[in-house]
């Protein structure tokens, strides 16, 4: 079914043709085969046996199973054309602009909130970090059977969907009750900007929640205030951040080493199949990236304004289980230009794999195309970056159960709390729940979170 007209996120006419379910089956083996970066492993299937392209699509990968169990490849998916632009160039999805964390996905369940957007129908409802879900439309959270109701409650499919919650707040010790109505709401991917004093000097923290194009400007505006402050150190929150666009990591990255460490290295490399050993297939550029000194043009206008930095030579990092794939890459690139990195929190996620979406026919689709290393040529960290490990992925810092009695920026904050401490002292605090240390609203969460907010991706 071509569509027709003039596509109004490029301004130009849709490019396409009349084409067949076998057409688009044969074009995806074939750019499989050329551009996935194990393309190697992926087993022979009929395409017949399957009825869509995207079935087709969801088995062209490899297989193989890593050292520690999980799938070597669990970053394959698509995304219709226009819902991918919306929200990869404006954070726009559809919900009440709340980040859940569920802590107990089985009985007794247990579901709380991580984040919520400023603006939102969340944020208008008061639904702040900490706070417990109950129930959702009726149904108990803790031991409810019909699981399809509260998966609906709890993520509803489209805008303008109206759900009832009972909830507790945060240090409360009776429920209320609260109707929530989905809407399309904008992330703001840079939260809770601020400097605090201390006795060593002024610590500049800030929530980084999502690689989005709006991210650019956030990012460029918390530096600018951090030089204001005269910030002696930085501690970035990524603890929820999966990913998105690499360049705002290169961005990011600049801005915190500066030019003196940077010039002249290189942020990244990407290593594609053995068929592309010199070149980048999608792009026809070297291999290698250098560090971004002035703007991309994501938010900013126009592209190519010199970027601040704050010449820092150690970075503190809150991590978590979702700190994957684009996260990662700071972490990554300034560990390969000498900038220390000091993690606070659990293993970061592992991807050191990315992509160029491609869109086909009112589909994009997003398969691992390369690994990346840094200027020192490492990039295994496919179980990720472990704080206060040893081996190559092993950092600096203390092992912290997340914390959802305090708010972000929270000097109280048991993560923000051992990053302040381990500055001050480099020890760790006690952090056994088995002593009864751990706060009651604790521990590592599985959020529910788009492909795209996981993942490292270029644009063409």
């Amino acid at each position: 079914m071509p569509r027709s007209g003039v596509d109004p996120w490029t301004g130009r006419a849709f490019p396409d043709t009349q084409g067949s379910v076998a057409n688009e089956k044969a074009w995806l083996r074939a750019w499989t085969d050329e551009l996935y970066l194990w393309y190697s492993e992926v087993p022979s299937r009929n395409p017949a046996d399957y009825a869509t392209p995207i079935d087709y699509f969801n088995v062209l990968k490899t297989p193989a199973i890593t050292a520690s169990g999980k799938p070597k490849d669990p970053y394959h998916f698509t995304y219709s054309t226009d819902a991918w632009r919306a929200l990869s160039q404006s954070g726009v999805r559809s919900g009440y602009g709340v980040q859940w964390a569920i802590l107990a996905g089985t009985p007794p369940r247990r579901v709380v909130a991580a984040y919520n957007e400023p603006g939102s129908p969340a944020e208008a409802a008061l639904i702040d970090r900490g706070v417990q879900v109950i129930t959702v439309d009726g149904e108990d959270v803790a031991t409810g059977a019909d699981v399809g109701r509260l998966n609906g409650g709890l993520s509803p499919a489209t805008a303008g969907e109206s759900h009832t919650f009972s909830v507790l707040d945060r240090g409360a010790t009776s429920p209320r009750t609260v109707t929530l109505r989905s809407a399309n709401v904008q992330s703001s991917p840079v939260q809770h900007v601020q400097s605090l004093t201390t006795a060593g000097g002024r610590v500049g923290y800030m929530l980084f929640n999502d690689h989005h194009a709006t991210a650019e400007a956030a990012l460029i505006a918390a530096v600018r205030q951090f030089q204001a402050d005269g910030i002696a150190d930085l501690i970035v929150d990524i603890r929820y951040n999966g990913g998105g666009y690499v360049d705002i990591a290169n961005e990011l990255a600049y801005m915190i080493a500066g030019p003196t460490a940077t010039h002249g290295k290189t942020f990244e490399k990407n290593r594609f199949n053995d068929k592309y050993p010199n070149t980048n297939p999608l792009t026809g550029e070297a291999l290698s990236t250098s560090f971004h000194n002035s703007t991309v043009g994501f938010s900013t206008t126009p592209a190519g304004q010199p970027l601040p930095h704050l010449d820092l030579t150690r970075l503190f990092v809150l991590t978590g289980g979702q700190t994957c794939s684009a996260s990662e890459s700071i972490i990554n690139s300034l560990l390969g230009v000498d900038v220390q990195v000091i993690q606070i929190g659990s293993t970061s996620c592992g991807k050191p794999y990315g992509f160029y979406a491609q869109d086909n026919c009112g589909t994009t689709y997003f398969s691992i195309q390369f690994q990346a290393v840094n200027a020192k040529g490492f990039g295994d960290y496919a179980d990720g970056f472990v704080p206060g490990g040893f081996g190559p992925a092993g950092l600096p810092g203390c092992q912290v159960a997340d914390d959802y009695t305090h708010d972000f920026g929270d000097p109280a904050e048991r993560r923000l709390a051992a990053a302040l401490g381990y500055r001050a002292n480099g020890t760790c605090p006690p952090s056994s729940s088995a002593l009864g240390l751990e706060p009651p609203l604790s521990g590592e969460a599985l959020m529910v979170k788009s492909p795209w907010d996981e993942n490292r991706i270029y644009r063409r």
